[in-house]
């Protein structure tokens, strides 16, 4: 397949709107959709766009030309003649009988896939498994939040920063808003080692175990340093980094046997 490399799309305006936006592609057909509001028609420029051939790694130049069976100009006829590609209201549909425009498209420099920015082919089946998916995760982080206990909740609500004090209500609300604003991250965190090991160090932190100060993280009864803490950087952050470390689970034990029970 080749490789883009110029081309785009220019508008035309004052057109007459005779265009449903709510119309789909009918079966057997591409939909090709601009990613950038426009008016009532926009025209693909007339113009050659060259490519990179992954065969012989040349550059070749395309262009469309409906009556030419080959997208590529060095096998199109002399008189051949280039025709214009219009989308209406942002949208063209193109069906199986024209499958020089799809490759055209499909192989335009402008085109999303290719690294472009003007329009893209969609692709309503794996769009609607996307929103599918999107949907199930929701429902799912939700009823983590309703079904768990209080005990498989407080560490995700340690790592996410959250009151641990407060009511439970009030820590399943917060937990709730969490989930709902990225259920997939919300769902990954339950089996996410770091998560669970944040929610110790801040444990820790709270029980005075630990402390986490700007430049180094302290045992809080000797002040003995843990571990320094480089500039710019979180504390916390640092500290779960390295107690996930083998040289660290040494520590992470001390804090567990430490915080069991609180």
């Amino acid at each position: 397949m080749a490789r883009p490399r110029s081309g785009g799309l220019a508008p035309i305006t004052n057109q007459t709107p005779s265009f449903d936006r709510k119309t789909k592609s009918t079966p057997g057909t591409i939909e090709y959709m601009t990613l950038s509001p426009s008016g009532a028609i926009y025209m693909m420029r007339s113009t050659v766009a060259s490519i990179i051939d992954e065969k012989t790694g040349k550059l070749r130049a395309i262009r469309y030309c409906e009556m030419e069976p080959s997208i590529y100009v060095d096998q199109q006829s002399e008189n051949s003649v280039k025709s214009t590609i219009i989308f209406n209201f942002g949208r063209l549909f193109v069906d199986n009988k024209k499958p020089n425009l799809k490759e055209f498209l499909d192989a335009h420099p402008q085109n999303e896939a290719n690294g472009g920015s003007l329009f893209k082919r969609v692709d309503y089946e794996s769009n609607a498994k996307e929103s599918l998916d999107q949907e199930f995760e929701l429902v799912e982080a939700v009823s983590m939040v309703r079904d768990k206990s209080i005990d498989e909740l407080l560490p995700v609500a340690i790592a996410f920063g959250l009151n641990t004090d407060a009511p439970v209500s009030e820590i399943k609300y917060d937990l709730l808003q969490i989930a709902k604003a990225n259920p997939r991250t919300f769902i990954q965190s339950f089996d996410n080692p770091s998560v669970s090991t944040k929610a110790k160090i801040k444990k820790a932190s709270m029980y005075q175990v630990i402390k986490l100060d700007k430049d180094y993280v302290r045992w809080f009864d000797t002040n003995k340093i843990i571990i320094s803490v480089p500039a710019g950087q979180d504390s916390t952050d640092v500290m779960v980094r390295y107690c996930m470390t083998e040289a660290g689970a040494p520590v992470l034990a001390e804090i567990e046997r430490q915080t069991e029970g609180k």
